[in-house]
């Protein structure tokens, strides 16, 4: 039996399969980032210019309760009900068709959770998606445009309806030019690059090639002396598994640089891991200041 795949960012969106049979709330409509699940219509909406969200994501742990990952930004939260006469989904198919939707444009999932009440988000800055226990859930994320996109799914067990929070933040940019890259490397002996990766890969996002382009000119530009690429993360995960990550990082790093002219002899990479944070890992604007890879002058 085929199945269709709904969901997708904007920019690769799929034709809808069906139209509504009845109207939408006034006032109301999809985000620009999914197209909604067939034979639904939107039944509330709400937005805000500003706002904190706290998407789960992660596994559970032995108490059910979900880590949470703070995004601060534009918010829009759209509650779905299915049409008149219409067959009703699973809960389940609901949400495997917007994990799927979401992978196939390269965005990543941060948290699922395929059952009834089988974990816990926190409900206070997560309002109107039930009373913080999960109903097959879900938490996207997508880079996009110098942008991080968040989206967090609750679907009904019964599939006659589902919500959505959407939270868009700025990610973290490199906001320096070529002469000052110099300077740091010279001067101060290292420069943080940040670089954007597939969340838990070392795979770069192509948002990162601006950065990159700097940082090959700065080297350029500068001594001949040896760099390393030294690649941190945050605290979040398993200090081994991060330590890897870190070492994948920046040995990805050191290729695009080569790919960019540097003489492969000139750097070393080498993975840090949690070990030498820069900022307070309790807060998310922090970890993203720790998940980083710098140059360093030799």
């Amino acid at each position: 039996m085929k199945r269709t795949v709904f969901g997708v960012l904007a920019l690769l969106v799929l034709a809808a399969t069906a139209a509504s049979a009845q109207p939408d709330e006034g006032g109301c409509k999809d985000h620009p980032l999914f197209t909604r699940f067939p034979n639904m219509h939107i039944t509330d909406c709400k937005s805000r210019q500003f706002d904190l969200r706290s998407f789960p994501v992660g596994p559970a742990d032995k108490d059910g309760n979900t880590k949470p990952t703070e995004v601060e930004g534009a918010v829009q939260w759209t509650s779905y009900g299915l049409n008149d006469g219409a067959t009703p989904p699973s809960g389940l198919q609901i949400m495997r068709n917007f994990e799927t939707a979401a992978k196939k444009v390269g965005g990543s999932i941060e948290g699922q959770y395929p059952g009834w009440c089988k974990a816990n988000y926190e409900q206070d800055h997560m309002p109107d998606m039930g009373n913080g226990c999960m109903s097959f859930g879900l938490t996207m994320k997508f880079v996009r445009g110098g942008k991080e996109v968040w989206a967090f799914l609750q679907a009904e067990d019964g599939g006659a309806s589902y919500v959505m929070t959407v939270a868009e933040r700025e990610a973290m940019k490199q906001e320096v030019s070529v002469t000052d890259l110099v300077d740091k490397l010279t001067k101060d002996g290292f420069v943080a690059l940040y670089v954007n990766f597939d969340t838990g890969k070392s795979t770069i996002l192509p948002d990162a090639a601006q950065t990159l382009d700097a940082a090959a000119a700065a080297l350029k530009t500068a001594d001949s002396f040896p760099v390393e690429v030294a690649g941190h993360t945050d605290n979040v995960g398993a200090p081994d598994a991060n330590l890897r990550l870190s070492q994948e990082r920046a040995q990805a790093v050191m290729a695009a640089l080569v790919q960019r002219g540097i003489p492969a002899g000139r750097l070393a990479a080498k993975g840090y891991g949690q070990t030498t944070p820069v900022a307070d890992n309790r807060s998310e604007d922090g970890r993203a200041r720790n998940r980083r890879v710098e140059l360093v002058k030799q």
